[in-house]
């Protein structure tokens, strides 16, 4: 940057992914108000923090054309909003059954994040943007 003010970067990358957090969370509000209540305070944290920060630098340091940009953050979050629902329904499942005690909780929430994970990384390779 011509005046030195790479800092700035991500001071704006922060304030556009909080208001597209925002305008999700008033949209799940008005239309899906169960999912808005079940997530609550979880949904802005897990989107700032993991997918959308993430998925905005890794892109930028890619250095992308506009159209593998859209292409890449459309990708993404369409993946983040496939695991987090299918996370749901999963615990959603499990809650309704009789779980051993050492599973109960985070136990058994690490073990479905892990198999997920293990899951999406065979999606990693199946389109190459350049």
């Amino acid at each position: 940057m011509p005046l030195g003010i790479e800092y700035l970067s991500f001071i704006i990358y922060i304030m556009v992914i909080a208001a597209i957090v925002q305008i999700l969370e008033m949209a799940l509000d008005r239309y899906l108000p169960d999912l808005h209540s079940k997530l609550g305070i979880f949904l802005p944290l897990i989107t700032v923090n993991c997918a959308v920060l993430g998925a905005t630098l890794f892109q930028d340091i890619r250095n992308y054309s506009f159209l593998q940009t859209f292409l890449f953050n459309l990708g993404s979050g369409i993946g983040w909003w496939m695991a987090i629902s299918m996370l749901a329904a999963i615990k959603e499942k499990i809650s309704k059954n009789k779980m051993p005690r050492g599973l109960q909780g985070i136990g058994i929430s690490f073990i479905i994040t892990g198999i997920m994970a293990l899951a999406f990384i065979g999606f990693s390779g199946i389109f190459v943007i350049q």
